[in-house]
């Protein structure tokens, strides 16, 4: 192929994904209109005889106008405000994605996977086995779950803060490596050197477990920049949590990325609290899916604890953001069972709060209630819940007999080896 046909060619690929994020863009805003509510015609004013109007103007003195205070949803919406409420009244028309008895099985067992492995990781850790931080998943197993159901694995970037065991299983790493990472043996996921907080899998396209706050999110446009770099069609998933949120530098990112359009989906975990500051005593601004605003990033305010919404959420996100169009923000308000770390008594809290979240609101147990509704038999669920607690002990016998590095090790990994 000589330098014109390469040339053409280029040219007519690029006009073929305009026309194609041309498309995915109107497929949203038509799916938003539809749930967009029609203003009532105003009523034809009521006219009165002349003489009544007369006798009332006498009667009583024209009274003082009062103000009026006009409401979000009464503004007129121009197209700016308009694409950036889309995808939040997009996913108000349709919150639950249609799972099959078989996806929802598998949710479940995802689920179930990640919240027995952190049991089984906080045993440990009070046994000492695992040294150092170690942040539990427990309770916000939905969020990963949803979300990276709808990512190709080996293709779209994740990347997490300190609370990342949850992220990895739910990618399909293997949990005997992950355990063993945490107990730092050689046969780890990063042969031991990462831990808890700082797991890492190029092979996997898992880009860590950071324990510096928000430090993940400008790293994540990094990782969408290479995306669009290569136009691989890849998207970075960006995981922060709502500390972390309040980061300087995330709001530097969130410039960057809409500037330039990355491929990103940034998500906020909001569970309710940084480490023991509630939501409200840390932030001005609570709904943390409207960060995004003054930076012209959309955003979906999503129920975290239904495995269901999440994955809807994620589907409407994704469409918006590989058809080119940019970076969103999801909020996903979730809730963690346990204290901030394992050295956390989570204090500032009372126990009715944590029973409450997990008698009405569990993850796993509202999927287990829809399967049985169903009509799924229920020795299925069980088949699955002793399915797991086998392959999370043999992940904990693979970690406890697993050799600890070798003294070289600490020669290693000092500087990149290969890219």
């Amino acid at each position: 192929m000589d330098v014109a046909e390469s040339s053409q060619l280029a040219h007519t690929q690029a006009k073929l994904r305009t026309i194609e994020a041309e498309a995915a863009r109107k497929r949203i805003i038509d799916l938003a209109k539809s749930a967009r509510p029609r203003a009532a015609k105003p009523a034809a004013p009521v006219t009165k005889p002349a003489a009544t109007r007369r006798r009332a103007a006498k009667a009583t003195p024209p009274a003082a106008a009062e103000p009026v205070i006009a409401s979000a949803a009464d503004e007129p919406l121009d197209e700016a405000t308009f694409a950036l409420r889309s995808l939040q009244q997009a996913h108000a028309n349709n919150r639950r994605f249609e799972a099959s008895d078989d996806e929802l099985l598998h949710f479940y067992e995802q689920m179930v996977l990640i919240r027995r492995f952190e049991e089984k990781a906080g045993q440990l850790y009070g046994l000492g086995l695992i040294g150092g931080f170690c942040h539990l998943y427990i309770g916000q197993e939905a969020v990963a779950v949803g979300l990276q159901s709808a990512l190709s694995e080996g293709h779209d970037s994740v990347i997490t803060g300190y609370r990342d065991h949850g992220h990895m299983l739910a990618y399909g790493i293997d949990p005997k490596v992950i355990m063993a990472e945490l107990t730092g043996r050689g046969a780890g996921i990063s042969r031991g050197k990462g831990g808890s907080m700082h797991m890492f899998s190029t092979d996997h396209k898992f880009y860590g477990g950071h324990g510096i706050v928000g430090a993940q999110v400008p790293l994540g446009a990094g990782l969408a920049f290479a995306h669009k770099y290569r136009n691989d069609g890849g998207v970075c998933m960006a995981y922060f949590g709502d500390g972390a949120a309040n980061q300087g530098q995330v709001y530097e990112t969130f410039n960057m990325a809409a500037l330039w359009k990355l491929p990103i989906v940034f998500v906020v975990e909001n569970n309710g609290y940084a480490m023991g500051t509630a939501v409200k005593r840390g932030s001005a601004e609570t709904h943390f899916y409207r960060r995004g605003t003054a930076f012209r990033i959309p955003g979906i305010d999503v129920n975290g604890m239904d495995v269901l919404e999440v994955r809807q959420a994620a589907e409407v996100a994704l469409e918006f953001v590989r058809g080119g169009n940019g970076p969103v923000l999801l909020e996903l308000k979730t809730y963690r069972y346990r204290g901030h770390s394992m050295s956390d008594p989570a204090k500032y809290r009372s126990r009715e709060e944590v029973q409450e979240m997990r008698e009405k609101h569990d993850p796993i147990e509202a999927a287990k209630t829809e399967l049985l509704q169903r009509g799924v038999a229920e020795d299925r669920i069980k088949d699955i819940d002793k399915k797991i607690r086998q392959v999370v002990a043999e992940a904990a016998d693979f970690a406890e007999s697993s050799p600890e590095p070798a003294l070289a090790e600490l020669y290693t990994d000092v500087v990149v080896e290969q890219y």
